[in-house]
């Protein structure tokens, strides 16, 4: 029997209940129904502390070293973020300024953010996208933004279902947990069209 991929969900969401943690178990969910995942989620929220400690003493407390292994060692990511000033809140960033050079190599990444208004949509591309080409993730075509009025309305669902499955073929395409291995581009856009 094989092992089960394993999904970590990065949710920057500052209030309880948020709705960028709701979006981001609407996104988890969706790629739970494409094929069968592990998920762990990750608050941001909770680590906030521990995250500035790391920029100012080097060293990451024991739950923000976790939060870094388990997204280091997931098969995909799902990202979402709060929109702060037409871009990626604070913390989001400084989570993944925190990582190591090298953590989302080849990684398949679906990137969301919530937002009040549907103004701020662009943030997926010229924010979030740029940010994992950069970290040299695989970031899936389809990106999920949710303004308030989104919720319920008719659209958000085939997005995130949409997302979900081009997150759910990329995966078994990227480099296993230790290992260094190059899917070439080739093969990755291919499984996004099965």
């Amino acid at each position: 029997m094989t092992e089960r991929m394993k999904v970590v969900v990065v949710s920057a969401g500052l209030s309880v209940p948020s709705s960028t943690r709701l979006l981001a178990d609407r996104l988890a969910a969706a790629v739970n129904r494409v094929t069968p995942v592990d998920i762990e989620v990750v608050e941001l929220r909770d680590l906030a502390v521990e995250i500035a400690h790391n920029f100012t003493n080097g060293f990451a407390g024991k739950a923000l070293a976790a939060a870094q292994d388990a997204v280091t060692r997931a098969d995909g990511l799902i990202v979402v973020t709060p929109v702060f000033s037409a871009s990626y809140s604070g913390l989001f960033k400084s989570f993944f300024d925190v990582l190591d050079k090298d953590a989302l190599t080849g990684k398949p990444v679906l990137i969301g953010a919530t937002g009040g208004t549907g103004r701020h949509s662009l943030v997926l591309e010229h924010a979030l996208r740029p940010l994992f080409a950069y970290l040299h993730a695989v970031v899936v075509p389809t990106g999920v933004y949710a303004a308030s009025e989104d919720w319920g309305a008719e659209g958000l669902a085939e997005r995130t279902d949409r997302a979900a499955a081009e997150l759910a073929a990329l995966m078994p395409l990227a480099p296993r947990r230790g290992e260094e291995a190059v899917v070439p581009f080739a093969e990755q856009l291919a499984a996004l069209q099965r």
